[in-house]
């Protein structure tokens, strides 16, 4: 069973910064293709904020570029998000997200984390 454990979440003033992580676990982990992050405000729909993918190619929101920046190490299996300068607006839960080739059988399975909420007060 693949689990993906975020941290990282909290209450910072507007301007300040977060950092995220989540790393992936579990047995039979063959690669990662794609890892991500998404966030989800009070009454809305979730959205993609940033993905990665295992070679390195990075896709953001426009809401969060130039201030957000999303980071890997394919060993450890781990995604970061920096966030920077924040606003108000981007208070949300955070959910990782990846795309994870298990063996045994070979399959793709996509993964969701529990949420880790971030709060930005103004």
């Amino acid at each position: 069973q693949v689990q993906l454990v975020e941290s990282g979440g909290g209450l910072v003033q507007a301007g300040g910064s977060l950092r995220l992580s989540c790393a992936a676990s579990g047995g039979g982990i063959f690669t990662i293709n794609v890892m991500g992050w998404y966030r989800q405000a009070p009454g809305k729909q979730r959205e993609l904020v940033a993905t990665l993918t295992r070679g390195g190619s990075a896709n953001y929101a426009d809401s969060v570029k130039g201030r957000f920046t999303i980071s890997r190490d394919n060993a450890q299996n781990t995604v970061w998000l920096q966030m920077n300068s924040l606003k108000p607006e981007d208070t949300a839960v955070y959910y990782c997200n990846a795309m994870v080739v298990v063996a045994t059988p070979v399959r793709a399975l996509e993964v969701w984390g529990q949420g880790t909420l971030g709060t930005v007060s103004s």
